[in-house]
């Protein structure tokens, strides 16, 4: 197997559209409804998602029965592209429209789609990922939490971790352990569609270095889900979360969440940069060009159906690599910048704090490169 990155030019009909997310954009600001922050993760605001599905800009390639639009991947991405390097206050409906929804389309039940996918369109209920849990990182094969059947559905027992925003989001899907694992260890494992709020559901927020709490614990104790909040089939988890994670590892967000520092860098450079300067910008220009044209490749694909798991994770382990650079990069080269904005200062202060959380989301190095490995033979 090898890399399969077309090389995919955006559609001249999506400037359009750029140039329609750019204008509400700039309202936004103008208005004082937010503000830019150092991560788009952190920004958690409601009202801004509803306001984006009034303007149909979440769903935005879910058939229209369901309340989507049937519009492409590629415009989605170039609204996605806009709004991160805007550092908009997209956190609230992030996962439930770029993977929950896709996954409810894909595996869902009609009954299900029905109930979840017009409410995640018009921006009223938000969801988290259950995943990762204590002692296992990313490596989702070794899922302890367990779902046993129980009259009328099942009853769920484990703990979460690093689940974002489950203090305040309405669902999270969940995956467990159903039957034994096999030889592969990836048997036996199913989703449930959660309900956070329920009273057998325990989520305890961890608050992170900028004292914010985004990451949970999330524990089940005998918390009973009925049965029609099956996801898919019993002992199909693992073929659905590793189709869901293509849609999580290879969007804008792996390498556009420092562009505000970075935006506040080139103005602080001056019209003539000093030589190291002007030699690390250019370095980081030509990465940034080449993580963009391979997400943009993956938008293609998807596009057309496919699951480009390997060339998502590829992304995802650059794009962590490149973030984690610039900060280090911004921060030894400070001296060089001949006027240091307090907007420079403010940026390179706030994505220092957040940065450690960009290696856990989406997949740690070691997982990510153990499936390049994998799908390359080479492992």
């Amino acid at each position: 197997m090898r890399f399969h990155f077309p090389v995919f030019d955006l559609p001249p009909e999506t400037e359009a559209l750029r140039a329609e997310v750019r204008a509400f954009v700039a309202d936004e600001l103008a208005a004082g409804r937010w503000r830019r922050g150092g991560d788009f993760a952190s920004n958690y605001d409601p009202e801004f998602s509803r306001r984006l599905g009034e303007r149909g800009w979440l769903g935005m390639t879910w058939p229209r029965r369901y309340g989507g639009h049937e519009r492409s991947m590629l415009e989605r991405l170039v609204v996605t592209e806009e709004l991160l390097a805007a550092s908009a206050p997209v956190a609230a409906h992030w996962i439930a429209d770029r993977q929950s929804g896709p996954l409810l389309l894909r595996f869902g039940t009609e009954e299900q789609r029905e109930a979840f996918l017009p409410r995640i369109v018009r921006g009223e209920i938000f969801f988290s990922i259950g995943m990762s849990e204590p002692d296992s990182g990313s490596d989702l094969a070794s899922v302890r939490t367990r779902a046993t059947p129980a009259d009328g559905g099942w009853r769920i027992n484990g703990q979460k971790v690093w689940t974002t925003f489950a203090h305040r989001n309405d669902y999270a899907i969940v995956l467990a352990r159903t039957g034994e694992a096999g030889s592969s260890r990836h048997a036996g494992l199913s989703q449930f569609l959660v309900d956070l709020k329920a009273k057998d559901v325990k989520v305890r927020p961890i608050v992170n270095m900028a004292g914010q709490e985004e990451f949970n614990e999330v524990i089940f104790q005998n918390s009973f889900v009925p049965a029609d909040r099956v996801v898919g089939e019993i002992g199909n988890g693992w073929h659905q979360v590793t189709s869901e994670l293509a849609f999580e590892r290879s969007g804008p967000e792996r390498y556009l969440s420092c562009i505000r520092l970075v935006e506040a860098a080139l103005a602080a450079a001056g019209k003539t940069p000093a030589p190291r300067l002007r030699a690390a910008l250019g370095r980081m220009s030509a990465k940034l060009i080449a993580l963009r044209a391979m997400s943009i490749a993956v938008a293609a694909l998807l596009q057309k159906g496919e699951m480009p798991n390997l060339e998502a994770s590829l992304i995802k382990d650059l794009g962590n690599a490149f973030e984690r650079d610039q900060i280090a990069i911004f921060r030894t080269l400070m001296p060089e910048l001949a006027a240091p904005s307090a907007d420079y200062l403010s940026a390179l202060a706030e994505t220092t704090i957040y940065s450690p959380s960009w290696t856990l989301r989406g997949g740690t190095r070691e997982i990510l490169r153990g499936i390049v490995a994998r799908g390359l033979g080479i492992r």
